[in-house]
């Protein structure tokens, strides 16, 4: 009975944790899907085999380093400048994983694909969901982390078997991501107890793109970013 008992109580676990980050993530879904559908079309209509876009999707989950490799790819750049360019696109990760080590610290066996499929919008729910009691927070990571993948993954397939067969018109379909994180980051917003985060992300964007170019502005703007927000943390700590 007690073996029994436990199985039950696992189970009901899981239930709540995948709804509660079902709920979560149903934003994401109507981004990812679209996107993904997007990209999935961009790959086919370059030429290459429907395949690479599930692949890439599995074993990369980068939606804009995915979009880069792709252009750069057709732009005839060598393997190392693709590389780089995804390196210094995805630096921004790192920051990300620092704000995460105390909630990752008990993740278990999860702790490496949490890491592997950290995004935007997945740190940005993570970070912005409040657990149940019933349901365990590792597991609930695991189901957000997991669901965002399974849907970027998801629209990539879409879009490239649909590719095989229609010619599509892809403008503004990009503007997705775009949108979405316009809804993230208003629901980050919401919930924050300090706004400074919010004012230093503006001044570093507002900088970077007055100072630097387009292909730099994300790094330039992420590293002025993270400076406003150490020297904000400096002077509470010296307070």
């Amino acid at each position: 009975m007690e073996g029994e008992q436990e199985v039950l109580c696992i189970e009901d676990e899981h239930k709540s944790s995948m709804l509660q980050a079902f709920r979560k993530t149903i934003p994401v879904m109507f981004g990812y899907i679209p996107l993904g559908i997007a990209f999935g079309l961009l790959v086919t209509h370059y030429g290459f085999h429907w395949g690479y876009s599930v692949l890439m999707s599995l074993l990369i989950f980068s939606g804009a380093g995915q979009f880069l490799a792709v252009a750069l790819t057709v732009a005839g750049a060598g393997m190392i400048e693709i590389v780089l360019s995804m390196l210094f696109l995805n630096l921004r990760h790192s920051f990300f994983g620092l704000s995460l080590i105390n909630r990752f610290a008990r993740t278990g066996k999860i702790k490496p694909y949490l890491i592997f499929g950290m995004t935007d919008e997945t740190y940005a729910l993570i970070t912005g969901t409040h657990v149940s009691e019933n349901a365990p927070a590792p597991m609930i990571y695991g189901y957000i982390t997991g669901l965002n993948h399974l849907y970027w993954v998801t629209g990539s397939l879409l879009g490239a078997l649909i590719g095989q067969f229609m010619d599509i018109d892809l403008s503004g379909l990009e503007f997705a991501l775009t949108a979405l994180f316009v809804v993230l980051s208003i629901e980050q917003y919401r919930t924050a107890r300090t706004k400074f985060p919010f004012i230093a992300a503006l001044i570093a964007g507002g900088l970077a793109m007055i100072f630097a170019e387009s292909r730099n502005m994300l790094l330039i703007s992420i590293i002025i970013g993270s400076l406003l927000l150490m020297s904000y943390e400096g002077g509470r700590k010296d307070a």
